[in-house]
């Protein structure tokens, strides 16, 4: 076996994995679910609006601040909805997983042992802006 096949052996593997079987069911309720997509919706136009009037020159400043508190309260209402929680939750922990099968192919590839490796315990986002110092 090479190491393409190698890898989509893995691809099988995860996809199999509950963590993503249930991340995948989230992103299709979140996908179906008719009153979410309304919201962002309504989130993405008045976002694209409120784009619009900061560019503009002569900039109403009512108007922006009321955009940006119906922006924030849309915000909350999508990412407080059951289906969004659900779907986060869901990410996060896909999210792990593909961090230590990564964590794993580094050390692999910095020489460890493969049969003896294990994920790292550290959480790097991959962004060394919040970062609190190097593991």
């Amino acid at each position: 076996m090479n190491v393409l096949e190698a890898v989509r052996k893995l691809g099988e593997a995860m996809q199999q994995d509950e963590r993503f079987i249930r991340f995948a069911k989230a992103r299709v309720q979140n996908d179906n679910n008719e009153e979410l997509q309304q919201q962002i919706g309504s989130f993405n136009v008045t976002r694209m609006e409120l784009d619009r009037l900061m560019s503009e020159e002569n900039r109403d400043e009512d108007k922006i601040r009321s955009l940006n508190e119906d922006l924030r309260k849309v915000y909350a209402e999508i990412m407080s909805s059951e289906c969004m929680v659900e779907y986060n939750t869901a990410k996060n922990d896909v999210d792990a997983m593909l961090n230590d099968i990564n964590s794993m192919i580094m050390q692999c590839a910095d020489g460890a042992d493969p049969a003896t490796c294990e994920p790292e315990t550290h959480s790097c986002s991959g962004s060394c802006s919040t970062c609190g110092g190097c593991h």
